[in-house]
């Protein structure tokens, strides 16, 4: 279904123990299917309690480059996803992101 040249990476946060997330899973997760070569974001799911919010977040990253459109990506996260977890979604995307730089590096 993907290319050879895509890897998955994932991303962690910690959620507030008022979020619906905590009560199932304890923590919010972000997984990213990328372009190995260019960073483009190819598919992504997360952890959230209903599909519908996790299909938003997949609708609000992919085809962003995780490398080089974080501010953007930050950007249209705080605009569009106004959900309790808005905090926990962008730390968890900035830790994947974190994690492709350190595999693109070495």
């Amino acid at each position: 279904m993907y290319p050879k040249n895509t890897i998955y990476i994932t991303g962690t946060a910690k959620v507030a123990a008022n979020d619906p997330i905590f009560a199932i899973y304890d923590m919010f997760f972000v997984g990213i299917i990328l372009d190995r070569n260019n960073g483009r974001i190819i598919d992504v799911t997360c952890n959230m309690v209903r599909d519908v919010t996790s299909e938003f977040i997949k609708s609000i990253l992919v085809n962003y480059n995780l490398e080089h459109d974080i501010d953007l990506i930050v950007e249209e996260i705080k605009d569009r996803f106004l959900g309790i977890a808005q905090k926990a979604v962008i730390a968890a995307v900035k830790d994947a992101r974190n994690k492709y730089l350190m595999i693109k590096n070495n």
